[in-house]
C-alpha cells in the first residue's frame, strides 16, 4: 500500500494505545494522517506517545463517560484543524465482572460488559455524528464488533453478554448508517475473530484453544490474528476510497465464520 491514502485526514481512535487500536494509529500515521488517541490505560498512554510520535496526541480518559469522546474530537479539531474520522476500538471481555454462560452470568457482569462494549461505542459515535452534522461535513466512523456476534463458539468462548454487546454494536451501526447516509456520514463495522491483544491472552496462551484455532481460523497456516491484519481495511474506511460504502460488516477472521473448528 502506497503512503498517502490518508493525507489531510485527522482521525480519532478510541482505545488506541495497545492492540488493534495502536496498530491502526501507527498505520494511519504511516499513511500521512494525524491522530488523536483516547485510552483508559494510563501506562499504555505513556508508551504510545513514544511509539506514535509528534503526529499523535494521546488523551487519557474513560470512553464510557459522557463528554470524553467529544473532548477527544474537539482536541483533534483544535490541534490539527479538522476532524475527519472516528475508529472505535475500545471494548473488551467482561469475564472479570461475571460474564459467561447465561446460567452463570451475573447482572453486574451483564451491565459492565454492555457499558464497556456498547455504551462507550454509542457515546463516541454520537459525538462524531454531532460534530459532522454541526459542521455540515462528510465523515467516516468505523466500529469494532466480533465474529462472536453471529458465529458463536460454545466450547471455548461462551461469554453471552459479550456476544450480545457485539451483536448490538452491529445492529446499532447499521441503523445509524441508514439514518445518516443522506448526510454523507458513513458508518461501518469490522468483525475480527481471535486476535493477539492484551484482552485475548486467556485464549492465546491456552494450548488447547490454540490447537482449536488451527482449524477454526485456517487461513495463513491456521493462526491467531495479529492487530495489523485489520489495518488495511481501517485505512480504507478512513479514506476517501470508501466514500460510497456504508452500513457494511466485514469479517477479518481467518476463516472463522466459514469453518467448523475441531474441538477434539
Amino acid at each position: 500500500m502506497k503512503n498517502g491514502w490518508l493525507e489531510n485526514k485527522n482521525i480519532v481512535v478510541i482505545g488506541g494505545t495497545s492492540g488493534i487500536g495502536l496498530s491502526a494509529a501507527r498505520a494511519f500515521i504511516a499513511q500521512s494522517a494525524k491522530v488523536v488517541v483516547l485510552s483508559f490505560d494510563q501506562d499504555s498512554c505513556e508508551s504510545a506517545k513514544k511509539i506514535l510520535g509528534e503526529n499523535a496526541v494521546i488523551i487519557y480518559g474513560d470512553a464510557r463517560t459522557a463528554g470524553v469522546a467529544q473532548e477527544a474530537i474537539q482536541t483533534c479539531s483544535n490541534k490539527f484543524g479538522s476532524f475527519d474520522g472516528l475508529y472505535h476500538v475500545a471494548g473488551g471481555s467482561g469475564r472479570k465482572w461475571g460474564d459467561g454462560p447465561l446460567h452463570e452470568l451475573s447482572l453486574d457482569g451483564w451491565n459492565a460488559t454492555m457499558e464497556l462494549n456498547l455504551t462507550s461505542l454509542m457515546l463516541s459515535n454520537q459525538a462524531a455524528v454531532k460534530w459532522f452534522l454541526e459542521k455540515k461535513k462528510a465523515g467516516s466512523i468505523l466500529n469494532i464488533a466480533s465474529v462472536l456476534a453471529y458465529a458463536p463458539s460454545p466450547k471455548y468462548f461462551a461469554t453471552h453478554a459479550y456476544a450480545a454487546s457485539k451483536s448490538a454494536a452491529i445492529g446499532f451501526t447499521k441503523s445509524i448508517a441508514s439514518y445518516y447516509a443522506k448526510d454523507n456520514i458513513r458508518i461501518n463495522v469490522l468483525a475480527p475473530a481471535l486476535v493477539e491483544t492484551p484482552m485475548s491472552q486467556r485464549a492465546a496462551t491456552d494450548a488447547t484453544i490454540r490447537s482449536f484455532i488451527k482449524t477454526k481460523q485456517p487461513l495463513d497456516g491456521g493462526r491467531i490474528g495479529m492487530p495489523d491484519d485489520l489495518d488495511g481495511l481501517a485505512i480504507y474506511f478512513m479514506s476517501d476510497y470508501s466514500k460510497f460504502t456504508t452500513g457494511q460488516i466485514i469479517a477479518v477472521d481467518g476463516g472463522w465464520s466459514l469453518s467448523e473448528g475441531q474441538t477434539n
